[in-house]
């Protein structure tokens, strides 16, 4: 008999619904806001990957930053953590606070707390808003990385000019606030033409990593400035 879900915490979110945190067994946890499910810790092979890949390489620079745009389970975080040295600089931007709690209590053994580690600065807030102000800033603020894993990623749908994470617009922001040779990684449902064409079009090297082996895959989007 399968075992039942427990629920751990809820809250509702203003126009989305309950975002509810829920354990079946040890380390068996699922997150879902409203009827869709938005990640379990048992299928996280493309979140693993992106956090994996948006850092691969950084690990001989001297005290790299990193933007990581959306915390989740912590799983691209922790991902991200183990490509890196012990003085680079990771910024969790979230924008709902009972996440990061989360990541701090029930899920935190997942990605041996990964959040506490002394690399972490969390961001309480809109990652659009702080890759616009790193982009309008001081070169030296600008990242080696951004990394967005949120939930919802690109698709045929997104307003090519004016989506404020997916747009023309957006892509440029966020290759703005990179330092010359930086990634620009992030995840999607599925792969997204569009979305590839509008980075090559920003002038990034692009490539997409379709992680696992047969059936359903997510995309990672790899995309290099120049």
């Amino acid at each position: 008999m399968a075992r039942p879900w427990i629920i751990l915490d809820r809250c509702e979110v203003d126009g989305e619904g309950t975002l509810e945190l829920r354990r079946r067994g040890e380390r068996d946890f699922l997150i879902s806001i409203g009827a869709q499910i938005l990640m379990n810790s048992c299928q996280q092979l493309s979140e693993v990957a992106l956090g994996r890949l948006g850092c691969a390489g950084l690990e001989s620079l001297a005290a790299p930053r990193v933007l990581v745009g959306g915390l989740g389970m912590g799983i691209t975080l922790r991902a991200a953590l183990d490509e890196l040295p012990a003085d680079a600089e990771v910024v969790v931007a979230e924008l709902n606070p009972r996440i990061i709690d989360w990541c701090r209590g029930p899920l935190a053994d997942l990605t041996a707390g990964a959040v506490l580690d002394k690399r972490v600065k969390v961001h309480l807030g809109d990652v659009t808003k702080l890759i616009a102000a790193t982009a309008a800033g001081d070169p030296g603020g600008r990242f080696d990385a951004v990394i967005l894993d949120l939930y919802r990623g690109p698709h045929a749908g997104t307003d090519r000019l004016n989506d404020p994470i997916y747009g023309s617009r957006a892509i440029e922001r966020s290759r703005d606030a990179l330092r010359s040779g930086g990634i620009f990684a992030v995840w999607g449902e599925n792969y997204d033409a569009g979305f590839s064409r509008r980075l090559t079009a920003a002038g990034f090297a692009v490539r997409c990593e379709r992680p696992g082996r047969g059936g359903y895959r997510h995309a990672v989007f790899l995309a290099q400035k120049a």
